[in-house]
């Protein structure tokens, strides 16, 4: 694709909210939430914080540079300034992250709009009961129906483009997000006993404050913010010269980190009101959303308003993410291949397919196939999240430090005539930081994995 011909998003708040909502997803629902509750609210919020105005400033400067630069997806853009194999390498990790991830991401998604489907038409008593859940991910059919739905609305929303297709359902999807969220906050720190979740999580008390607090606010961070996932520097690409990368990365990171935080009051005070102050409530992992959540709604008045509002919520976050992953697969299509959009969709939906009906029949008739003693589901994410994550992310840290250099990085970053305002930060983070930050990441995430240590 010649960089000339490139799609762009139409401005700053394209890309703004595109790449907001690349960032805004699973993981900010009930990751977070159940991660700040396991280790110390409100010391864990202020550590991610931290983390976030420092590593997450700078690996988002990094990749979007590194994007606009070379006009280019990852693969491609890993090459321009790249000297071997080895650069190459890094950029293909970038690449066939996203091709991974959406699968799997994608499935629940597809139990995301079970739920919401679920919360419209059947009965509360229903849906908060114990196997409400497990029949539902166990049976093949169901799971594998729900996710060709969320499937085709991301693949739908790929083939209509960057301007017509991903930035005009984010501007639409974002602003919603945000009311939905604002809306279920409200209601929910207003139970009686939520004022307790929301003290445990707004204040800090240092004697909750352990080393993996730092770790587990580094991992969500990571995460979070979509680094080294091949996003940003695709959306990179796609961001006009006029457009402040220094600005639009501040705004990511407030939008981002804003939507964590409502979604913590959201669940946290709740849960406390529902368990009577029991922090142990949160620590569930995916089931707080698909079973903690539902009997939650399923107790309270108007609990089937609030559980599609909260569904729906979880759907736009949920849609805004996979739509950025996918796109990034499309865009190395039509870089390293020379093919079309439409071509490029359809080559990453036939993987999607393939690799999501593993993971939609795992928990079902495959549910006795595993690898490392992992369903498939499980395992994917392992394989991204906890071994080819940290490595991209090294790799962006040593392509830009060795490879591209820290004053291309400057002069892109002031295109616009604005002053790099923390150059000094990034420097510092990007040459001894950030390189630390992922090593400890993926020593501890395999470690916990295998059980060589408990968090």
């Amino acid at each position: 694709m010649d960089s000339n011909d490139r799609s762009s998003f139409s401005g700053k708040l394209g890309y703004v909210l595109a790449a907001a909502g690349a960032s805004v997803g699973l993981g900010n629902i009930w990751r977070f939430p159940y991660l700040a509750a396991r280790y110390g609210g409100g010391v864990f919020l202020l550590v991610y914080v931290v983390l976030a105005l420092t590593f997450g400033y700078t690996m988002i400067i990094a990749e979007t540079a590194i994007g606009r630069s070379t006009q280019k997806s990852p693969v491609s853009a890993f090459k321009v300034y790249g000297k071997n194999r080895f650069d190459t390498a890094g950029g293909w990790i970038n690449a066939i992250i996203p091709l991974l991830i959406v699968p799997y991401y994608s499935v629940i998604g597809g139990w995301v709009c079970k739920y919401l489907y679920a919360f419209i038409v059947s009965d509360l008593k229903e849906i908060s009961s114990d196997n409400f859940f497990t029949d539902f991910i166990t049976n093949g059919t169901a799971t594998v129906f729900w996710f060709l739905v969320f499937g085709g609305m991301v693949l739908l929303i790929i083939f209509m483009g960057v301007e017509n297709g991903i930035e005009r359902v984010s501007r639409i999807m974002m602003p919603m997000l945000l009311a939905l969220a604002a809306i279920i906050c409200v209601y929910s720190v207003t139970r009686k006993g939520a004022l307790s979740g929301v003290q445990y999580f707004l204040v800090p008390n240092f004697e909750h404050f352990s080393w993996m607090t730092v770790v587990s606010a580094m991992g969500q961070m990571f995460y979070s913010l979509s680094i080294a996932m091949g996003i940003l520097i695709t959306f990179g690409s796609y961001m006009k010269k006029d457009v402040s990368i220094e600005d639009s990365t501040r705004q990511v990171e407030l939008f981002d980190t804003g939507i964590a935080v409502m979604a913590a009051l959201m669940i946290i005070p709740a849960v406390f009101a529902f368990s009577g102050g029991d922090a142990e409530a949160l620590n569930k992992g995916p089931s707080l959303m698909f079973i903690t959540m539902p009997k939650i709604f399923g107790s309270m008045a108007f609990g089937r308003v609030i559980g599609i509002l909260f569904f729906v919520l979880v759907l736009f976050a949920a849609l805004t993410s996979a739509i950025a992953l996918t796109e990034c697969a499309v865009a190395v299509f039509a870089d390293e291949f020379g093919w079309s959009r439409a071509w490029g969709t359809v080559a990453t939906g036939i993987i999607m397919f393939g690799l999501g009906l593993l993971s939609c029949l795992g928990y079902g008739p495959l549910a006795g196939v595993t690898i490392i003693g992992k369903q498939f589901l499980d395992f994917f994410d392992f394989l991204t999240n906890s071994l080819m994550m940290p490595v991209s992310a090294l790799a962006i840290c040593l392509y830009v430090t060795r490879r591209m250099g820290l004053d291309t990085v400057e002069q892109e970053v002031t295109l616009d005539g604005a002053p790099f305002r923390r150059k000094k930060i990034f420097r510092f983070m990007i040459r001894y930081v950030c390189p630390v930050f992922v090593m400890i990441i993926l020593v501890s995430s395999v470690a916990e994995a295998f059980g060589w240590i408990q968090f």
